[in-house]
C-alpha cells in the first residue's frame, strides 16, 4: 500500500511537470523523497522530511497541530463517544478520520492501511502494534508524560525538531494564561477558592495536578481550597461525599453525565456544602470536559472558557 501511494505520488507530481516544463524536472519529486532520522522512545527512526499523510494513535493530534502539521487519521476521539471529535478539536481535526480512543491499546490496521500514512505516532499505549504498524509506514514512538503537559508538547517537538515552534506556542499559552488568572482574581478577589472535580459512579475524582485543577491552579494561577487531596501519579484521586464536604472551596467546577449529576443533586451533605447553597456551582457535561484540561488546545480553549462561567455567577 505504502509503495502504491509513494508511485502515485510520483506520477502526479510529473504530470504536472509536463504541462510546465517537461517530466524531466524532477526537484519537486526529490523534495518530496527526502528523509530525517529522529529519536523516539526506541531508538533512531528514519521518516520523512516533509510528511503529508500523518496517522496519529497517539492522542497527540493537538500537538501535532501546534508544530504545524495536520493529520489524516487520528485518536484523539471523544472519551464517551469514539465516533466523533470533542467539541475543543472539532475545527483543529476537520476532515480526518476517527481511528479509535488513545487509550486504546489496538486499533484497526486496515482502517490505517486504507489512509496510505507516511508517518505512523503511537504512544507506548500502543506498543504491541509496533511491528505491524512498522511495516504499514515509519513509526515514532512516543511516551506520555501524564502530570506534565508542557513536557508532552516538549518531547513531540523535539522528535520533529521543532522545539522553537513549541516554545512559542508555550510561551503565548503561558501568558495568556497568567492575564486570565488576574482578570479572574481581580473581580473574585485573590483569595477565593476553586475545586473541580468529577463525578462519575458515585465517586467524586478530584482534579488538582492534572486535567482541569491543573489549569486553575498552575496555569491560571487561581487557589487551591484547603482540604485538598494530594495527586501523585496519573489516577485522579477520590473522595467520599464526606470529603467533598472537607474541601473548603467558594466555587465549585462539577463536572458529570446527567446520569451522575442526579443523586449528587439529591444528597444532603453535597447540598448542605456553602458554594452549593449561595448558587457558586458550575456544572459541566462530562464530555468534553473531563478530557479537556488534557488537551493543550483544550486547555487554551478552557481558559476563555472559564472566564465567562465565573462571570455567569455571583
Amino acid at each position: 500500500m505504502r509503495k502504491r501511494g509513494i508511485l502515485k505520488t510520483i506520477i502526479a507530481t510529473c504530470l504536472a511537470s509536463i504541462m510546465l516544463v517537461g517530466c524531466g524536472n524532477t526537484s519537486a519529486v526529490k523534495e518530496e523523497s527526502k528523509t530525517v532520522t529522529v529519536t523516539d522512545v526506541r531508538g533512531q527512526v528514519e521518516i520523512p522530511a516533509s510528511p503529508k499523510m500523518i496517522v496519529d494513535l497517539s492522542g497527540n493530534s493537538d500537538i501535532l497541530s501546534i508544530l504545524g502539521y495536520k493529520v489524516a487519521g487520528t485518536a484523539n476521539s471523544d472519551a464517551y463517544d469514539y465516533t466523533k471529535f470533542p467539541t475543543y478539536l472539532e475545527d483543529t481535526l476537520k476532515g480526518a478520520k476517527i481511528l479509535g480512543y488513545n487509550m486504546q491499546d489496538t486499533m484497526d490496521v486496515e482502517a490505517i492501511m486504507g489512509l496510505e500514512p507516511d508517518l505512523i505516532v503511537i504512544s507506548t499505549v500502543q506498543e504491541k502494534m509496533y511491528d505491524q504498524l512498522k511495516e504499514i509506514a515509519p513509526t515514532v514512538m512516543v511516551k506520555l508524560e501524564a502530570l506534565n503537559w508542557k513536557e508532552d508538547v516538549k518531547s513531540l517537538a523535539k522528535v520533529f525538531n521543532k522545539e522553537e515552534t513549541a516554545n512559542k506556542w508555550l510561551a503565548d499559552y503561558e501568558k495568556k494564561a497568567k492575564e486570565v488568572g488576574e482578570k479572574v482574581k481581580k473581580a473574585k478577589g485573590n483569595d477565593t477558592t476553586y475545586l473541580s472535580f468529577l463525578a462519575s459512579g458515585g465517586q467524586f475524582y478530584v482534579f488538582d495536578g492534572a486535567g482541569f485543577g491543573n489549569v486553575l491552579y498552575q496555569d491560571m494561577g487561581l487557589k487551591k481550597p484547603e482540604g485538598m487531596p494530594a495527586q501523585s501519579d496519573i489516577s485522579l484521586p477520590v473522595v467520599t461525599y464526606e470529603g467533598l464536604a472537607s474541601i473548603k472551596a467558594d466555587y465549585i467546577f462539577v463536572v458529570a453525565t446527567d446520569e451522575d449529576l442526579k443523586p449528587l443533586e439529591a444528597n444532603a451533605i453535597w447540598n448542605s456544602l456553602p458554594a452549593v447553597k449561595e448558587g457558586k456551582v458550575i456544572k459541566l457535561p462530562a464530555s468534553p470536559y473531563f478530557t479537556q484540561g488534557y488537551s493543550s488546545i483544550g486547555r487554551q480553549v478552557l481558559l476563555d472558557e472559564i472566564v465567562e462561567m465565573l462571570n455567569e455567577k455571583k
